[in-house]
């Protein structure tokens, strides 16, 4: 289970709890964020995709970034942030799209030529240059003037509180000094944006706290664009003016902290950030919603009459009355209850679906118990699909290849050979084994969702493509496994194009 942020989500809940219904309620979630006049933005993708051999790390992204803003952003290992921000640092180039820096495009232009610098999470230090000249090399590359290097350096050692280290060997220096020279030697070059990746991951737990708020501070101080790499949710969270929640090289959402725990867009940011109860249900109409076989209030509305979607409940808006309480919407027996320092945090088991809740009161294990959330406690959330999406190309009478794998299909509709075509499998005509030679293809097991009776699996394919199936077995993040389709289940259409 993800590690409950004490800090903000307590103070995050207080404010929930006196915000009136209205303010919570939203239609369908969207990854865009806020409009930007073309004066305001100071970074800006469009069209961004980067492929590493074959593989796409980012997939078609646009994104635009605030002056002045702390811009985080956030996803697991492997999702593609910091291919993101050296793209943007001009490390690397893209595969397609462009980079622009305060309106200018610099797609092509090298990284001493862009108004950003970059601290790495290995600092990257000079170990033959003391201080001092670690922190004044970029100065000295552009040859200005000693005195100024010098009024420029000093200052730089007085905003990271280092003064009077300048003649230390960078090697005599704790991990966290180390840290705040890499910072003053990206800051002394005056950038108008800092880019951070992943900077405190080398620290222990207390000056990762004790960095967060020194860099919190200077950003307020400088006033200049920080853009943040990190897979700390609490890192996001407590630091942030904006999160960019990132997974498989595509924004899942964008948005203040509260906006993302408060309202997440789809049930991998929801599963991502926080502790969540993440259940499948039914948009019966407008504010009533049907999930675990029965009707609830919500305060959501803008999704088709007795659309699917997926639903997430907060662990602390779940509450706990005694059996038999009219307050109770469903009855469950408490399986654990574990005391957290403010709450107990229980796994209760109702009408088949294992609930986490957090109470400031115990209900011991073994307890019957009713459980109730009210109508703001519910967040509908877009699936993140309904079905699996391929393309590829009928081969003869009743073949058709997609994922680089030949499958028969029922040619219903006599799509002649060579033609493009749009295929759908639905999730119930996949099942995944242990056994890679049982499968029509392999794959590795990339995300699992609990959702119940059932984990919703995420599988990447060996040619870049990915399949979800729902199933009753808890696989694991990178489990290597056999992909069998039900070739009766195989949807095949011709492409819009195509005549």
């Amino acid at each position: 289970m993800k590690k409950v942020f004490k800090a903000f989500f307590e103070k995050f809940r207080r404010e929930k709890a006196e915000r009136p219904l209205s303010e919570t309620a939203n239609t369908q979630p969207s990854v865009e964020i806020h409009p930007l006049k073309k004066s305001e933005r100071i970074i800006e993708v469009q069209g961004l995709t980067k492929v590493f051999d074959g593989v796409t790390v980012i997939d078609n992204m646009n994104l635009a970034i605030k002056k002045g803003e702390f811009v985080t952003l956030l996803g697991p290992s492997g999702c593609g942030k910091t291919t993101l921000l050296r793209i943007i640092a001009g490390f690397e180039t893209p595969t397609e799209g462009q980079v622009f820096l305060e309106n200018v495009n610099v797609t092509d232009v090298p990284p001493y030529r862009r108004p950003v610098n970059t601290v790495f999470q290995r600092y990257a230090l000079f170990p033959h240059l003391n201080v001092f000249k670690n922190i004044a090399y970029g100065l000295k590359i552009k040859k200005i003037d000693k005195k100024v290097i010098a009024e420029k350096v000093n200052a730089a050692l007085k905003m990271v509180d280092l003064e009077g280290y300048g003649h230390r060997d960078v090697s005599s220096l704790s991990g966290g000094q180390q840290q705040r020279v890499a910072i003053a030697r990206a800051l002394v070059c005056e950038p108008k944006v800092l880019l951070l990746d992943e900077p405190l991951g080398a620290l222990d737990l207390k000056m990762r706290k004790d960095m967060q708020e020194e860099l919190m501070a200077m950003h307020k101080r400088l006033g200049i664009t920080f853009l943040y790499v990190t897979h700390d949710q609490e890192e996001a969270l407590t630091m942030s003016d904006t999160v960019v929640v990132i997974n498989d090289g595509v924004i899942q959402q964008i948005g203040t902290p509260k906006k993302i725990y408060d309202e997440p867009a789809n049930a991998f940011v929801a599963d991502f950030i926080g502790e969540s109860n993440i259940i499948s249900g039914v948009m019966l109409k407008d504010f009533c919603v049907r999930f675990l076989g029965q009707d609830f209030e919500c305060v959501d509305k803008g999704f088709a009459k007795n659309e699917k979607v997926d639903l997430v409940i907060r662990p602390e808006d779940i509450k706990v009355y005694p059996e038999g309480d009219e307050k109770g919407q469903l009855v469950g027996k408490v399986l654990s209850s574990i005391f957290k320092g403010t709450f107990y945090q229980m796994e209760i088991l109702a009408n088949e679906y294992q609930f986490t809740v957090q109470s400031t009161k115990e209900s011991k294990e073994g307890d019957t118990v009713s459980i109730g959330v009210k109508p703001d406690g519910i967040h509908i959330m877009k699936k993140l699909r309904s079905t699996n999406t391929f393309y590829g190309k009928v081969t003869g009478e009743d073949t058709v290849e997609f994922c680089g794998t030949e499958f028969t299909f029922n040619n219903v509709d006599g799509i002649e050979a060579g033609t493009d075509v749009e295929i759908s499998v639905d999730f119930d005509a996949v099942s995944l084994n242990d056994d890679e030679t049982d499968g029509d293809l392999g794959g590795n097991v990339s995300q699992t969702l609990y959702k119940g009776k059932y984990y919703q699996v995420q599988v990447y394919t060996d040619t870049d493509e990915d399949f979800f199936t729902d199933t009753v077995d808890d696989w694991d993040i990178n489990d290597r496994i056999g992909i069998k389709i039900d070739h009766s289940k195989i949807v095949v259409k011709r492409l819009e194009n195509e005549e």
